[in-house]
């Protein structure tokens, strides 16, 4: 769900966007940190936040490191 709004940041289409690795942070809903292989040797970090449930909201992209390789750990930012 979160792919399109990654593409319209970065002003490109990644042919892959596969999940490999997240955590989650609780707050007034839940921060996901997940790492996404985008091709090649191409990782970048999302921050994803979904919001508590009775406020209906969809998944939204809060944040993103791009330029990461598959060893970079996964860090909150």
């Amino acid at each position: 769900k979160v792919k399109p709004q990654l593409e319209e940041k970065e002003g490109k289409t990644f042919d892959v966007f596969t999940a490999v690795e997240f955590k989650t942070q609780v707050v007034a809903g839940t921060n996901y940190f997940i790492k996404v292989h985008v091709g090649n040797d191409e990782f970048m970090h999302l921050r994803v936040f979904r919001s508590l449930p009775h406020e209906n909201k969809p998944l939204s992209l809060h944040g993103y490191q791009s330029s990461k390789t598959k060893q970079d750990e996964l860090a909150f930012f």
